[in-house]
């Protein structure tokens, strides 16, 4: 063949082939999703997938106690427009599940492994809290998925059976997520916008600081190639939410550690710590005598008053309070606290930008509401007054937001308890068994209903109080259980008690008792009552009383002058004739009847909905006093009216 046709023929070849690559589409053979239905989601796209489990011992014969470890997938993907901010994923898990490690994300409760989520729970995003849109960064799956590695113990679902969540979705504000469709070891759905939601203008990358009962901003102040500064401030916004000797807590994911502080300290401080950790190996020439703390989980406290001009560790504003936040309208100096950090970094975030704020944070006081906090959210960069003293602004390097909110106690785990009696009749409500709690001990029942008390028995502490409330019972012929009801277990308890009802009005007083050694300084109460009752509310006497107006039906009554503390439990004089003597102070608190002038206080409408005690809910008694007797008060007698239907409606299908 001459020379100038095979050059044709290897032209045309290579045109074919060229036309032959050109031709092909490489989205649809590359990037073909695993399932089908996100290619039709505009929206966030969910899947929960079961990949394996294995028999864990001990092996058991009961197929529902028996236990099994498992693997899975959550996956998140943003297929919007837009980037998806600080994404929350709920899983529904339903089979007394235990997590054990998750990768990818944080439990958005900030709990510790292992964690029982049997009534299901959230994720968020870590150490990338957001999801960014496709459009913007070219579909880097990276950047726009997330793929949650979730191992865990389940119980109960034998083979063949898999278990599977009830149900997922995503837990931000503004979206509509159907129920999800479910084909085997799968379940998946495609959350929308909400088009009824009103479309928020945010013109930063960054999402707005959120409303919570407690805030807690995380600003970098300075950054630098390996550390940076810190400054955490802690704002009170709840008008009952509280905190005496505040003990703050999270957990480092990165490896860092804190060289130093101003205005708190760490609990533990050991050098030894650090020497043997990831941080030695890599910082080989450092002196870590210094370190305040290589904890990943340190404990950081308040200073003391007497700190706060020191110029090493405190010269802070809202600084060294001795861990008192109290609200806003009882003190707003004291509802903010502040301290600073110096925090080094390890690789691979060994430079300035590569900033991640502490995960998993928590915070509790000493007799105080229980806080849950979500994650810390990436904010607009907060902005300080210029140090100068220049009519200019300094913003932070980088911020971050924790919304923490007070969560209602579950039964038999308040910290306080309430009592209810009346000048009607003789015996008194004491607290509930184990209102507070009880220990495994057997040499009481922590079932029984408490045995009634006459009055002067309030005073006593219940290991006293046995002689006194079996005399009682005998003199009233009520039975004695065997064995008695265990005590409340309550550091602090609460008596309301009706003194008297007349034509135009009524009174109660209200008397705190203090069982602990700890002194309560700066205390308060609160008291929510019905609309009847509190409609006609007059006047506090002893106390300084105000109605909450952010609160309905409120009354918020704290010490006066001279009275703003409620000392500890006291040795008696002679501590081997008398018991001990609790802490006490107490009011009265008078109603008018221009509004309820038929007000039915001898049938139970004078006693309080909710009790507070230094923000802490208090448990209250199962029963009310009435005149001629006791009743349950409305929410147990709805929960032991429905009770009786179920076994009603039984026992008819047996006939």
């Amino acid at each position: 063949m001459p020379h100038f046709l095979w050059q044709n023929v290897l032209l045309f070849t290579c045109l074919l082939l060229i036309t032959s690559i050109n031709s092909q589409d490489y989205d649809d053979s590359d990037n073909t999703p695993a399932n089908p239905e996100q290619d039709k989601c505009i929206g966030v796209f969910l899947a929960y997938t079961f990949t394996k489990r294995t028999k864990e011992y001990p092996h058991v014969k009961n197929a529902s106690a028996q236990a099994y470890a498992f693997d899975a997938e959550a996956t998140i993907l943003n297929t919007m427009s837009e980037d998806l901010k600080a994404w929350e994923f709920f899983v529904g898990f339903q089979h007394d599940e235990i997590l054990v490690s998750v990768g990818n994300a944080v439990l958005t409760n900030g709990t510790d492994f292992p964690v029982k989520v049997g009534n299901g729970t959230t994720f968020s995003g870590f150490p990338d809290t957001d999801l960014l849109n496709a459009i913007e960064t070219a579909g880097d799956m990276d950047q726009i998925q997330r793929i949650i590695k979730i191992k865990g113990t389940q119980f109960g679902v034998k083979p063949p059976g898999t278990p599977m969540p009830k149900t997922i979705k995503l837990m931000n504000s503004g979206f509509k997520c159907p129920e999800p469709t479910k084909k085997g070891g799968q379940m998946y759905l495609c959350c929308v916008k909400d088009p009824k939601m009103k479309k928020k203008t945010n013109t930063t990358k960054f999402l707005k600081r959120q409303k919570a009962d407690l805030t807690i901003a995380y600003d970098i102040l300075q950054a630098y190639g390996n550390n940076y500064l810190a400054q955490v401030t802690m704002d009170n916004w709840h008008p009952l939410g509280r905190l005496d000797n505040w003990n703050l807590t999270w957990e480092w994911k990165r490896g860092e550690f804190i060289y130093s502080m101003r205005g708190a300290y760490t609990l533990k401080r050991d050098s030894s710590s650090c020497i043997y950790s990831q941080a030695a190996s890599y910082y080989t020439d450092f002196d870590f005598a210094p370190v305040i703390s290589c904890d990943k989980n340190p404990i950081i406290v308040d200073l003391p008053p007497e700190r706060e001009k020191d110029k090493d560790i405190g010269n802070l504003p809202f600084c060294c309070k001795n861990g008192t936040l109290l609200p806003k309208q009882m003190n707003s100096s004291l509802s903010t606290a502040m301290f600073q950090l110096q925090v080094y970094k390890m690789p691979p975030d060994l430079n300035r930008t590569t900033l991640h704020a502490p995960q998993n944070w928590k915070i509790k006081g000493e007799l105080n509401p229980n806080y849950v906090c979500g994650p810390p959210v990436r904010v607009e960069p907060m902005e300080f007054p210029d140090p100068s003293g220049l009519m200019s602004e300094t913003a932070a390097v980088a911020s971050w937001q924790v919304g923490c909110n007070i969560t209602r106690p579950k039964p038999r785990q308040n910290r306080c308890c309430v009592s209810f009696s009346a000048y009607y009749n003789e015996s008194v409500i004491p607290c509930n068994t184990c209102a507070c709690g009880c220990s495994d001990a057997v040499a009481c029942d922590p079932d029984a209903q408490p045995l009634l008390l006459p009055s002067e028995a309030l005073l006593i502490p219940f290991r006293n109080r046995t002689a006194k409330a079996k005399a009682w019972a005998k003199l009233k012929h009520r039975s004695i259980p065997n064995p008695l009801p265990c005590g409340d277990n309550c550091g602090v308890s609460i008596n309301w008690h009706i003194v008297s009802n007349y034509r135009n009005g009524w009174s109660a007083r209200i008397t705190l008792f203090n069982w602990k050694q700890y002194i309560f300084k700066d205390w308060f109460t609160a008291v929510t009552l019905d609309h009847d009752a509190f409609i006609d509310y007059q006047k506090v006497y002893s106390f300084n009383g105000t109605i909450l107006n952010s609160t309905k039906h409120t009354v918020f009554m704290q010490g006066l002058e001279g009275l703003k503390y409620l000392v500890g439990i006291v040795n008696a004089t002679d501590p081997t004739k008398y018991p001990p003597i609790p802490g006490k102070q107490q009011t009265i608190i008078s109603f008018t009847k221009k509004k309820t002038p038929n007000i039915k206080l001898s049938k139970g409408a004078g006693f309080p909905t909710k009790v507070y005690f230094n923000g802490e809910e208090c448990a209250l008694p199962d029963q009310l006093p009435i005149s001629n007797g006791y009743r349950l008060r409305s929410g147990i007698f709805r929960v032991a009216l429905a009770v009786i239907s179920v076994f009603l409606i039984h026992m008819g299908s047996l006939l």
